[in-house]
């Protein structure tokens, strides 16, 4: 990143989008900043040293169909875990794909946020639209391209799971009317029963119709045939056309694909501690907040990275 020494300070330094973002957003499944360097009028972030991207596990691993599902429930969980924590704190990615996360030793790690931005309190702020890589970039991304929030970041979920199962992306437009076509292909046109905003605003704005050929497609099942019920369901939940059918990543947690398998805590906010009830102190919820956050942390962490043990094992590579 290139700096005007005459007009930069190491305070604007630390205050970098992507600096402020990874400063802010300490986690075990959020790549860790290890160090900010400054030389020759060149910012460098110096990070920790992970295996490989998802995208060369995806291309290196030779996956069995036995143990599919337990690789892509290991390394989801914990992708969800970090999106859970990075929304809560009032961030999204906004560039999420498998080149942007990383692996190593079991554990999977959000990366690259370069593209992170807060969420805008008032609701309404306008956002660029030079954002996440065709391939995984949301319908309202496409369609109403200022207007978004966090949700881009589930459909991105959505499209990143798929192409855990099938080794191949799942939506693979040219460019954004393409890709617009690429998704009704797979999920069928959205109607203004399932994302009226979007078809107003894509007749209106762009004078797009979408393809009624596609009314009523599901071809999911056939795109990813490796996937049970239970997946099939959370990546189309996650690929709803309107953003606010989507779940939360903290919903997602709680969806049977993972519930069948670990034991989910619910909420802080849902738990009544006993003898607490008349207890008004901020500090104090606020401590029990953060101690159920670092034992959700752990806990996800631990599990996922049993079950990928040995699943990632086996496979040398250089760390370049």
């Amino acid at each position: 990143m290139d700096l005007d020494f005459d007009r930069t300070s190491w305070k604007d330094c630390l205050n970098t989008r992507e600096v402020k973002a990874l400063r802010d957003l300490d986690h075990p499944n959020i790549v860790k900043l290890k160090q900010i360097i400054v030389e020759n009028y060149t910012l460098y972030l110096v990070m920790e040293c992970m295996d490989m991207t998802l995208t060369e596990l995806i291309k290196k691993s030779k996956v069995k169909k036995s143990s599919i599902m337990d690789q892509v429930r290991g390394i989801t969980v914990q992708l969800f875990e970090a999106l859970a924590h990075m929304h809560q704190r009032g961030y999204f990615h906004r560039d999420l794909k498998p080149d942007n996360i990383l692996v190593s030793d079991n554990v999977v790690k959000v990366a690259d946020f370069g593209m992170a931005r807060e969420v805008s309190m008032n609701g309404g702020k306008s956002y660029t639209d030079r954002v996440t890589t065709l391939w995984y970039r949301a319908p309202e991304v496409l369609v109403k391209p200022s207007l978004y929030g966090p949700a881009v970041d589930m459909w991105a979920m959505g499209a990143i799971m798929a192409e855990l199962f099938s080794s191949m992306p799942l939506f693979r437009g040219s460019n954004n009317v393409d890709q617009v076509w690429s998704i009704c292909s797979v999920i069928g046109s959205p109607t203004k029963d399932t994302w009226e905003e979007g078809v107003n605003r894509a007749g209106e704005v762009f004078q797009l119709v979408f393809p009624t050929e596609y009314d009523g497609v599901d071809n999911l099942p056939k795109l990813v045939p490796n996937a049970d019920e239970d997946a099939i369901s959370l990546i189309r939940w996650l690929c709803s056309w309107d953003d606010r059918k989507r779940p939360t990543a903290l919903e997602a947690l709680q969806h049977p694909f993972f519930a069948s398998h670990y034991s989910i805590p619910k909420s802080i906010h849902e738990i009544r501690f006993s003898g607490l009830e008349d207890c008004s102190s901020s500090r104090l919820a606020w401590g029990f907040s953060k101690l159920w956050e670092l034992v959700k942390s752990v806990a996800y962490t631990a599990a996922s990275t049993l079950i990928l043990r040995g699943s990632l094992n086996g496979f040398r590579h250089c760390r370049d």
